[in-house]
């Protein structure tokens, strides 16, 4: 059975932009076997330092990602799109063991195959310690609201 995740290449700007809020909905789950049902199965990643063959190797980081990055929230924006490819900007707030806020910015440029699967993933990531009161991003876990403000409304 052939696997397909609409919206399909090649996007328009309404298509990108569901296609990115969906990956947000997926990431903002938590859920590792959820998220790399997005990928092919021989999906390519780039994430940092760490790089990614496979629905596996996907699943093993993305447990391990979300065990150490507590009350994760992420917020994802398109940049641009063309053919068979998106940019988006992204910022995530998340907290360590040893409960101290951080805020990470960062890039991904993606590629999808002709069934809507992401077949290349490659994340370049900067993190910022921030004060709790500093904070932005506070929904409860799960789906950011639709009424939450995004990266470009809270001036980030």
């Amino acid at each position: 059975m052939t696997e397909h995740r609409p919206p399909l290449s090649p996007f328009t700007r309404d298509s990108a932009i569901h296609k990115v809020r969906a990956a947000e909905d997926g990431w903002n789950s938590r859920d590792p076997e959820k998220v790399a049902l997005a990928y092919t199965a021989d999906s390519i990643w780039r994430n940092r330092d760490h790089f990614l063959a496979g629905r596996a190797e996907i699943v093993a980081f993305l447990t391990e990602k979300w065990q150490r990055e507590q009350d994760y929230r992420l917020i994802k924006e398109l940049w641009t799109f063309g053919g068979n490819r998106i940019a988006v900007r992204f910022a995530y707030e998340w907290r360590d063991a040893a409960s101290r806020w951080w805020r990470s910015y960062g890039n991904e440029n993606w590629e999808f195959h002709d069934d809507g699967l992401m077949r290349r993933r490659h994340a370049s990531i900067n993190d910022v310690s921030i004060d709790a009161s500093d904070r932005l991003f506070h929904w409860p876990r799960g789906r950011r609201p639709d009424d939450h403000p995004g990266l470009s409304d809270l001036g980030l």
